[in-house]
């Protein structure tokens, strides 16, 4: 794929990489034909972008009886289980992700980083630990730049970061990372995927290329588990834990500790991190492998990794008002996710809950039952609102007190209606956004919105009628 010119393609699926896909192959002087999908339409903007260059923007599925491309490029969040593209792959034409398109075409090292949760933290400690030790690199995929996006510029580049997700390697073939990060396997899109074994597998076709001198960096639960699966991994390899002990990087009483042969000792304090908890020590020992491999100073991975902050929506503190706090972490899009910000979120008294939590969305076949003890433990009520709602409330009723709402704007309200000094407001979906928003970053500037409006009418005066600000 890389030296040949397709002359006729089809996109499908109009998020951020699809779009991308299009401008990057209509630049090559393809015909371009451009469907969206559920979940990557357009503002009317970018379509009319799209046409002005030629690219043939389609009103339906029908419409592809019509036409007969050479390729199809899938958007970044497209599966191949997409109804559409069901008569498509029967006949035998290439069906490539824009992951697969792109890489095929970069003139530099590919760094790539998957896994359920944290690839996108992860993946900005890497580039921040390259650029300052003088390397140039940029970051794609995920909410960023898409991965075409980047093929221009990869020529001056030493590395590109590439976040991906599963459903961009369901559709890869030549794709090879030089070095591949995996960060966790958790269950995830079990609407799209009947066993999490199918996902698992899925997620590691990002080591099917790697040849015996590439690096994989895996974390070592997630390594037994493709183990358990009969999936091997073909190249040198590199395991952190934040739990295993045996990892060749792991946490030991707040300090990040290599147990490899030529890198033995204390690396990093976490005290001294602005990331903190479980959950971020394995990113940062995820970055440290990398960094590792790259033969970076140790001294300024740690700078790196120190200064590092969370980005929005990531358990991102809104405001405090009359000692309640707002937290955004509309990113939260599984189970796994939505426990990490619960366990990661300040205590109240004597260990009484204090979270007020916001959740629900569209569907994504999870199971959310064995959240129940941590929810009783933590959760003083739950606001939950979209496709999931009835499903939350099923599965959390007996843990807490659960109200369905139709907007985060009233869940806002009736959350900081009972709230007092201590409490926590906490977005954390643990479930997808499309069935409301444009995107997680649509809800979280949402919900952003409704605190800060609330923050705004927080007089001491107020504060005081509810018991002090604390």
């Amino acid at each position: 794929m890389p030296d040949r010119l397709h002359k006729r393609a089809l996109v499908v699926g109009l998020d951020s990489g699809g779009i991308a896909a299009c401008h990057f192959l209509r630049s090559r002087g393809t015909e371009v034909w451009a469907l969206a999908v559920s979940g990557s339409i357009p503002p009317a903007a970018e379509i009319s972008d799209l046409e002005e260059v030629g690219i043939r923007v389609l009103d339906g599925a029908g419409d592809i009886a019509g036409i007969s491309p050479e390729i199809v490029v899938l958007g970044a969040n497209v599966p191949r289980s997409e109804p559409v593209l069901a008569s498509l792959i029967a006949t035998g034409i290439k069906v490539v992700s824009e992951l697969e398109l792109a890489a095929c075409h970069y003139s530099c090292m590919p760094i790539v980083v998957a896994g359920t949760n944290g690839k996108t933290t992860t993946a900005e400690l890497i580039e921040r630990m390259l650029t300052l030790s003088h390397r140039n690199v940029r970051k794609a995929g995920g909410s960023g730049l898409a991965a075409c996006g980047l093929v221009p510029d990869s020529k001056n580049l030493d590395y590109a970061i590439l976040e991906v997700n599963s459903f961009e390697l369901e559709s890869v073939e030549l794709f090879r990372p030089s070095i591949a990060v995996l960060l966790n396997l958790k269950p995830d899109h079990m609407d799209h995927y009947d066993r999490m074994a199918n996902y698992a597998r899925t997620v590691a076709r990002l080591f099917q290329n790697q040849q015996p001198f590439d690096w994989a960096i895996v974390q070592s639960e997630a390594l037994a588990l493709l183990h358990s699966l009969g999936v091997e991994i073909p190249c040198k390899v590199i395991t952190f834990s934040a739990a295993n002990p045996r990892a060749d990087l792991v946490l030991d009483r707040g300090l990040l500790v290599g147990r490899l042969p030529d890198w033995s000792g204390p690396l990093l304090n976490m005290g001294n991190c602005r990331l903190q908890g479980p959950h971020q020590a394995e990113n940062m020992l995820a970055a440290l492998a990398v960094g590792h491999v790259l033969r970076l100073r140790l001294e300024e991975m740690v700078e790196a990794l120190q200064t590092h902050e969370g980005g929005p929506h990531r358990c991102e503190i809104v405001g405090e008002a009359g000692g309640v706090t707002f937290v955004n972490d509309s990113k939260a899009m599984n189970v796994e996710a939505l426990r990490r910000a619960i366990e990661s979120m300040p205590g109240g008294r004597i260990g009484e809950p204090n979270l007020w939590l916001i959740a629900g969305g569209k569907d994504k076949g999870l199971d959310y039952h064995d959240l129940g003890p941590l929810i009783a433990q933590r959760v003083k009520g739950t606001f939950l609102l979209g496709q999931t709602r009835d499903k939350l409330r099923a599965a959390w009723s007996l843990f807490t007190p659960c109200t369905s709402v139709d907007s985060l704007e009233e869940a806002v309200g009736l959350a900081t209606a009972d709230a007092v000094a201590g409490d926590v407001v906490l977005l954390s979906p643990a479930c997808s956004s499309l069935d409301m928003f444009q995107n997680y970053q649509h809800r979280g500037e949402i919900f952003r919105a409704a605190a800060q409006k609330w923050m705004s009418t927080r007089t001491p005066a107020h504060a005081d009628s509810t018991g002090g600000e604390g």
